[in-house]
């Protein structure tokens, strides 16, 4: 389990007491000025040799990787800090697992990992993804997202500092935020789901749907700091459970019309509540299955599916996320191979209802 750095102060006794000779800042271009994290960090880093490496890509492709992998093994850190969203910190968990590699893309794509990794410190500048306690990452190799997974993979250590996202823009904050909520509904009414990930899922619902509002009409270092510990706890939910349909979904989105993740994610949200929901006779544990949906008609305080819908309509409709296939230039018709191709076939297997291709034509009228 990843070990929390809870202040300033734990940073700088971390990084003065560690034999931490040499560390490796990885951060987003745009990013690491605007929130601050530049003068702060550098402060940090006054008694150790440091390297910088920003970030210029959207999402997390190959051959940025390659560039940090290189930079990795010419440098030799004792440790690497990701400052930013999930796409920074996805690359972190990469590059530290997966050194003096003679084949990159091979070694990414089966999990071929070294057995002294390199310790990351992950620190988030998104209430969102929660991957500062996941152990898997994603990478893109020509418009093909890919799971890294397993337990060296996860970040050694994480922070959680709300002054780093008072900056972010409403599109980005709504974005993740829906992320985090995607993450825990969806951890909850996986497969994989148990006790503890329950839990979890609960945990950061409660907090997200309890301080969502309150954050975008007041973006205080108190109310980031919450949304933060919400998307933690959706982090820790999926780490157990992984993610189901609508993560599984969303990556052709992306990669077909340019749509961020948790936009994207938000784009067949209600589709498959809706879906399994009116399939639940197909689940192997139809009871289970209801008893999950009770608890998310509690969370959102609503009686049934129709009152789940409208108040999902209105969180998304509230955060901005457009939904009109036209407005976002989707076309499903023209692209539906691509479509199909760009589905996560793994994480889709997650879902508490076996969804088939068939399925997926009548949800989104594409047959």
């Amino acid at each position: 389990m990843s070990k929390e750095l809870k202040s300033d102060e734990d940073i700088k006794k971390f990084i003065s007491e560690k034999p931490l000779k040499k560390i490796l800042l990885l951060s987003g271009e745009n990013s690491f000025n605007k929130t601050g994290a530049k003068k702060i960090f550098k402060e940090y880093l006054k008694k150790n040799e440091f390297k910088i490496f920003l970030k210029k890509k959207k999402l997390p492709e190959i051959d940025e990787l390659e560039k940090i992998i290189e930079t990795v093994g010419n440098f030799r850190p004792d440790l690497i800090i990701a400052i930013g969203g999930g796409c920074v910190m996805d690359l972190a968990k990469i590059s530290s697992v997966i050194t003096n590699s003679k084949n990159i893309k091979e070694d990414v794509i089966n999990s071929n990992f070294i057995e002294n990794k390199i310790k990351v410190l992950a620190i988030p500048t998104t209430a969102g993804s929660g991957a500062e306690v996941t152990s898997n990452a994603v990478i893109y190799l020509n418009k093909i997202k890919y799971s890294v997974e397993g337990p060296s993979v996860r970040p050694d250590y994480f922070f959680l500092k709300p002054e780093l996202i008072l900056s972010s823009n409403f599109y980005l904050d709504a974005t993740a935020c829906f992320d985090a909520i995607s993450q825990s509904v969806e951890s909850l009414f996986s497969i994989n789901s148990n006790d503890e990930s329950i839990m979890f899922a609960k945990k950061g619902l409660e907090i997200l749907f309890g301080n969502f509002k309150d954050y975008f009409k007041n973006k205080s270092i108190q109310n980031s700091y919450k949304m933060l510990i919400g998307a933690n706890f959706s982090g820790k939910a999926i780490n157990i459970s992984k993610t189901i349909a609508p993560h599984a979904l969303s990556y052709p989105f992306t990669t077909l019309y340019g749509i961020p993740h948790g936009h994207a994610v938000s784009l067949t949200f209600n589709e498959i509540l809706n879906f399994n929901f009116l399939n639940m006779n197909r689940s192997k544990n139809p009871t289970d299955l209801k008893l999950k949906y009770e608890i998310l008609f509690n969370l959102t305080k609503t009686n049934n599916i129709e009152g789940l819908n409208s108040y999902f309509i209105k969180l998304k409709k509230d955060l901005g996320l457009e939904q009109d296939h036209k407005k976002l230039n989707i076309n499903l018709i023209s692209d539906k191979e691509k479509f199909f191709s760009g589905i996560n076939s793994q994480r889709l297997k997650n879902n508490p209802i076996e969804i088939a291709k068939d399925d997926l034509e009548k949800i989104f009228k594409i047959q």
